[in-house]
């Protein structure tokens, strides 16, 4: 009946964002995917999808749950009242500063 899913947006569904939103959202999913997935950028984008998905909040009987958590965060990529500058100030003060 479920979907095999994970609670919080997994690191593996980086790379299927991609084409979620524009040009600037594409680079930066191109730059993390080539990153380890415990490197700090990755974890900030992982953070940031958790955050815009609403994931600690979501049960695993949920609709969107079910639906699976690529389909739910591209869905939320997509619905995002954002600009893609506005998208990538979300992730950029998660970014560790040297």
């Amino acid at each position: 009946m479920y979907t095999t899913n994970q609670i919080l947006f997994p690191p593996t569904l980086i790379a299927k964002l991609r084409n979620g939103r524009g040009p600037e959202w594409a680079a930066l999913i191109d730059y993390v995917t080539k990153l380890p997935q415990s490197h700090e950028e990755s974890l900030a984008l992982v953070l940031t999808m958790i955050r815009l998905d609403g994931c600690m909040v979501c049960e695993t009987d949920s609709y969107r749950a079910m639906k699976g958590c690529e389909a739910c965060a591209l869905q939320n990529l997509h619905r995002a009242k954002l600009t893609d500058a506005e998208l990538m100030e979300l992730y950029a003060p998660l970014i560790p500063h040297q």
